[in-house]
């Protein structure tokens, strides 16, 4: 396997690190050229890319590829991928598989209810707008040039590093309210677990990539509080607490993500199937900073 990823940001690092075995060079982008020399320390070849013009040495590169994932986002004028390499994609003769990083959030709100990949998209916000318009981007580009191509709906990400431990420690963690309101999560590690297995074996398809669990946010703070034998915040309500336009945002839309097809996908069990297993895994190793 050559695997090239465009947007080398935390999922992609935990993926390349899955995939890393199995492969003969690993590649990624950034937009940052400061942030080369951590992917070369990665063991990753490193690109800058800013998402508006074509790099030829990457253009080299995707002529060599077995896999292309692509974990940069829609910039509000389409995809930047596909603006730029586009041609060098389609023609890459080792071209096996492509693998697109998108979010639940395309499925905007179902007012709670379960939702599976079957599920009409019915995105609220802009951003998950742009995701659907691209997610038919790369499904139609796919088709044209014969390749198989994993969508993975990614929910809310965390992990070492990126968690509300971290927010507990330097007491930023709030405990917001809404009736009713619950949210999937996933940790990195199952992510890579997800995207790698479907990499391996070329699988194509749409994937919700979350855990068994949607659970309400205050929950899964007061939950890390007690690990980490620290006070639980105090629970504010959601109409009149001070939050972000963009944090707001997040709690108009509400739904239960089913996960049987990832399930099925890696054969059994997530590394994390709930919150409770990952945070208790983290705290006990130390590794959540």
């Amino acid at each position: 396997m050559r695997l090239f990823i465009f947007g080398y940001g935390f999922s992609a690092r935990a993926i390349a690190a899955e995939l890393a075995p199995d492969c003969e060079w690993v590649a990624g982008t950034s937009r940052d050229s400061g942030k080369l020399a951590a992917m070369q320390a990665d063991g990753v070849r490193g690109y800058q890319f800013d998402g508006y013009h074509a790099n030829d040495d990457i253009s080299a590169a995707l002529a060599e590829a077995t896999h292309v994932i692509i974990s940069a986002g829609p910039d509000g004028e389409g995809d930047p991928v596909l603006r730029c390499h586009r041609r060098d994609i389609a023609n890459a003769p080792n071209l096996k598989w492509i693998g697109y990083l998108s979010t639940i959030g395309v499925y905007g709100d179902y007012q709670g209810a379960w939702v599976d990949e079957k599920c009409d998209c019915r995105p609220v916000s802009k951003r998950s707008k742009d995701r659907v318009a691209v997610e038919g981007a790369w499904q139609s580009f796919a088709a044209e040039i014969g390749v198989k191509l994993g969508i993975f709906r990614l929910a809310g990400i965390y992990g070492p590093g990126r968690s509300v431990m971290t927010k507990l420690r330097d007491g930023k963690a709030r405990r917001i309210n809404k009736k009713d309101q619950v949210f999937n999560r996933i940790h990195i590690e199952d992510i890579a677990l997800a995207v790698g297995i479907a990499a391996k074996s070329k699988q194509g398809g749409i994937y919700n990539v979350c855990d068994n669990e949607p659970a309400p946010p205050q929950d899964v703070i007061a939950y890390c509080a007690e690990l980490m034998g620290k006070e639980v915040p105090e629970l504010l309500d959601f109409e009149t607490a001070k939050m972000t336009p963009m944090a707001r945002t997040f709690y108009g839309e509400n739904k239960r993500c089913s996960n049987k097809k990832l399930l099925k996908l890696i054969g059994g069990e997530m590394r994390y199937p709930t919150y409770r297993e990952a945070f208790t895994h983290m705290w006990q190793s130390d590794n959540w900073q």
